[in-house]
Formats: structure tokens, C-alpha cells, sequence
């Protein structure tokens, strides 16, 4: 495993998380397996939300990480907040009481990150600020970034919260890159040259934001895996020709294909099968060649201008 350190921060954190928003659904035996694995890997950043599972994934996770040898200062965690049923809250009522339910699922005294976990159309940023510094203060948040928000939005928030925001979270994979591809396509009249998000990616490398690209191996929104699916042959055929190149796995490939990219970013992983886990974790031992990044980029269907 390779490690970065996350910028503005002291975090020194594996390339690679492990994101835990399925664990409640497997059994107990085989959530210690996977933390053991995930630790044996030498993964210490472990993603969370307080909706994950009705907040049963947090429970899950302090009862399996409890089992455990290492030590709660060995690890990283970062929650989420903001979704509630059927609408959106930032509010500052309910960041902190979100935080302290999260905290008490966790089994721990302070979260190292906290994330806002969609925008919220009626957030009032000066409540937000008010909520982060009296987390901060308190010790009960050490950082704080968002997840699916644009550059506009964060600097509404950063206008007015004295503490940096240090992450976005963003759904990025090989078939979801639409971060990429508009860049690309600057200046063209096509349906690739849509910028979707307001440049978020250029935008987090300029102000020290680390990208955290959630759902690695999906397409569409939750539509499945594109790992060995009918939908993309030329894409797995691929991956499967470049890992073969790299005497490793598509799995490692297409996390490889990622973190290629030079914005240094974090892929969240939410596999719950160790064995799959294991060949992730091998991608940070990779380093691929422009040829084949743009190879594989180019076997999703997306055409260079």
C-alpha cells in the first residue's frame, strides 16, 4: 500500500479507502474478515454516512474494528451527514446532532473527517460555519470537506467557514468520467465538451482539494459493475489485455487507471469480498503509461478530439 498525505492536513492516509456502506448487510464473522484484511492491507481510512444502512453500517463497524488489534489513533474515519428522508439538511441543528449519533455508533470520541454529504438548496452557509467551529472546537471534528458539490458551492461555504475544506467526493469511474472527458473536449461541439460540473476536478487541484472518487467500478448511478458485464466487451477486454501487460488483475487495473491520473486522487472501494479487496490494493503498486491509461479511456466509447 502507498500512502499520501492529505493536503492542508497531518493526515497520512492509504491511497485506497475502504468504504463501508454495505457491511450491515453481511454477516458478523465476515465484516471482522474484511476490516482484518482491509487493516492487513494496510488501508487506515475507513468512509462512513450516517445513512449508510439507517446508521446499522456504523454500528457494525466499532463492533467488527472493536475485534481488531489496532487502535483507534491507527485509523482514520470520516462520516457523512446532510441526507435525511426525503430531503436535504445543513442546518446547524442538525450537523451537530448528526455528528454526535454518528459518534455514538462509532464507539469513538472525534470523527477525523466529516463530509457534507449532498448540497443542500437551502443551506445557509453562516449556519454551517457556526456548526464546523464548535465541532472543531470541541474536538468531536478534526477536518471537514463535502461530497458532490461544486466548485461554487464550496467557496459559498469556504467564504464563511474559517476551517479549509479539505475533500470532495465525487462519483468518478473509467465509464463515469465525465470530469475527464469534458476537458478534453474543450472548445467542441459535442456532447462530450458538457461541463457537468463546473471544472470540479482543475478547480480541487488548484485549491488543495483531495478528490475522493465514490463507486470506482460502477455505471450509471448504482446500475452495477462494469467489470465483466455484456455492456462494455471492448472495455473488459481491455483491461483484461493491460493487466496481463502489468501481470495483475482488472480489479487492480481499473483502481490503477485512477490513480494514474495527477491529481493524486483517493478511491473509496465498498467491495465486501476480501479476496477482491487484496487485488485492489494491488493498483497502488502500479503505475501505467499514458498509452494504456488513454487505451482504456478509449474502450469505454469515448473518442478523443
Amino acid at each position: 500500500m502507498q500512502y499520501i498525505t492529505i493536503e492542508n492536513t497531518s493526515l497520512h492516509v492509504s491511497q485506497i479507502g475502504l468504504g463501508c456502506m454495505r457491511i450491515a448487510g453481511i454477516s458478523e464473522p465476515k465484516r471482522e474478515t474484511l476490516i482484518k484484511t482491509a487493516l492487513n492491507q494496510g488501508i487506515n481510512f475507513f468512509d462512513h454516512a450516517d445513512i449508510y444502512g439507517g446508521g446499522e453500517s456504523e454500528i457494525a463497524f466499532a463492533k467488527a474494528f472493536g475485534k481488531c488489534e489496532d487502535t483507534r489513533e491507527k485509523v482514520i474515519l470520516q462520516s457523512k451527514c446532510g441526507i435525511r428522508k426525503g430531503f436535504y439538511d445543513l442546518s446547524k441543528e442538525h450537523i451537530l446532532s448528526s455528528v454526535d449519533g454518528i459518534l455514538g455508533r462509532l464507539k469513538t470520541d472525534y470523527l477525523d473527517i466529516l463530509l457534507l454529504h449532498r448540497p443542500d438548496a437551502l443551506v445557509e452557509p453562516q449556519e454551517v460555519a457556526e456548526a464546523f467551529s464548535i465541532l472543531h472546537q470541541s474536538g468531536k471534528v478534526h477536518y471537514f470537506g463535502v461530497s458532490n458539490h461544486n466548485p461554487m458551492q464550496i467557496e459559498l461555504l469556504q467564504k464563511y467557514c474559517e476551517q479549509k475544506i479539505i475533500i470532495d467526493q465525487l462519483q468518478l469511474s473509467i465509464t463515469n468520467n465525465s470530469m475527464i472527458r469534458a476537458g478534453l473536449n474543450v472548445n467542441m461541439e459535442n456532447d462530450e465538451a458538457v461541463n457537468r460540473d463546473g471544472s470540479v476536478l482543475d478547480y480541487s487541484r488548484l485549491h488543495g482539494i483531495t478528490v475522493q472518487p465514490w463507486s470506482p467500478f460502477q455505471y450509471g448511478m448504482f446500475s452495477g459493475t462494469f467489470l465483466d458485464c455484456e455492456t462494455f466487451p471492448e472495455l473488459n477486454d481491455t483491461l483484461e489485455n493491460v493487466a496481463k501487460k502489468y501481470h495483475t488483475s482488472k480489479n487492480a487495473t481499473t483502481i490503477a487507471w485512477i490513480l494514474r491520473h495527477p491529481a493524486h486522487m483517493q478511491p473509496i472501494v465498498g467491495t465486501t469480498n476480501q479476496e477482491r479487496l487484496i487485488e485492489i490494493c494491488q493498483a497502488t503498486d502500479m503505475c501505467l503509461n499514458r498509452e494504456d491509461w488513454y487505451k482504456i479511456y478509449k474502450a469505454t466509447g469515448c473518442m478523443l478530439p
